[in-house]
């Protein structure tokens, strides 16, 4: 008998689907899956995520996976820690969606288009930092809540304008409400934005091996591993303001053949405040953003962050808000 694979997922609209599209992925293999809902503690609170800590979407998630109540752990890859769980193996890492930070403003209306003092709405330091740094006289409001929920707050007009993850409103079916999908030149996407992380058990090895030969991309895994490992040699937590971007390039070896390379780009506000809510308050030339990239081998990935993330030490990231991971 075909033995049903039960995944694991958080209850929120966006999260069940993205686990829907792990499930799809696997049942047209033949393979059989059941969703399982866990609540975790971070859907029980409306603090911001940097009061209530590092892994509030995930702990739980691992946990269940760990005690065997599920087999498989979809995750939004942006919101695990970086140091790894030794109960657990990340077994595959599915195509990306498209990264970039979108904007769902009043009236149409584009970043650039929003008159000063205009109310846009973020939760994310990185995002806050990055806005801010624009010099349009945006006054950043902190936010937290669910896709429908922080939508809602521009039509209901208590605010001009939110940011959100693209990849987030693609899986809800809501491209339609996005006024501007933000280029990585003015907003950098946070570490592994757009992607997922599947995990299970690391003894249970028949599902790993099924996971990484129907769900895993290795483009994708790549990429992130790249992002992840800049963000961890910063020592920065996922609320810090940090942003990260790997994307896999053509070009020309020594005897002008085409290969592949990773190319990285990075982004740290340093002595950013502790919150979003006291960052409101700068002036965008106060903020001070250090950029980086590079460019190395496609099996260099981790390397390359850590190098990245060392040459934005050099140029003072030493004090970044948000915990350790």
């Amino acid at each position: 008998m075909t033995r049903t694979i039960r995944i694991g997922t958080r209850g929120s609209a966006l999260a069940l689907a993205q686990c829907g599209t792990v499930a799809d992925m696997l049942e047209k293999q033949g393979a059989k899956t059941e969703l399982v809902t866990i609540v975790t503690p971070g859907d029980r609170s409306s603090a911001p995520i940097a009061e209530i800590g590092i892994g509030v979407f995930t702990s739980a998630l691992r946990d269940a996976l760990a005690d065997g109540t599920v087999d498989v752990a979809v995750h939004s890859y942006k919101d695990l820690p970086t140091k790894p769980d030794p109960r657990l193996s990340l077994a595959a890492v599915p195509p990306r969606a498209d990264p970039r930070d979108a904007l769902v403003a009043r009236n149409g209306l584009t970043l650039g288009e929003l008159p000063p003092g205009s109310r846009v709405g973020t939760g994310s330091p990185r995002r806050a930092a990055q806005i801010q740094a624009l010099g349009l006289g945006l006054s950043v409001i902190p936010i937290r809540g669910n896709v429908d929920t922080r939508i809602r707050k521009v039509h209901d007009g208590e605010l001009d304008a939110v940011v959100l993850a693209r990849a987030g409103l693609a899986r809800l079916g809501r491209l339609g409400e996005i006024t501007e999908v933000l280029d990585p030149i003015q907003v950098l996407p946070a570490p592994a934005q757009g992607a997922l992380a599947v995990e299970c058990r690391v003894d249970d090895m028949d599902t790993e091996h099924l996971l990484q030969s129907i769900v895993d991309d290795k483009a994708t895994r790549l990429a992130v591993a790249a992002e992840r490992a800049m963000l961890a040699a910063l020592e920065a937590g996922c609320s810090a303001p940090v942003g990260a971007l790997a994307d896999v390039v053509e070009d020309l070896d020594s005897e002008d053949k085409v290969v592949f390379r990773l190319s990285l780009r990075g982004v740290a506000a340093a002595n950013w405040p502790d919150s979003v809510e006291d960052a409101a308050n700068l002036e965008g030339s106060a903020v001070d953003l250090l950029r980086a990239s590079a460019t190395g081998d496609l099996t260099e990935g981790e390397q390359l962050g850590r190098a990245l993330a060392a040459e934005l030490l050099e140029l003072g990231a030493g004090v970044l808000s948000g915990p350790e991971q």
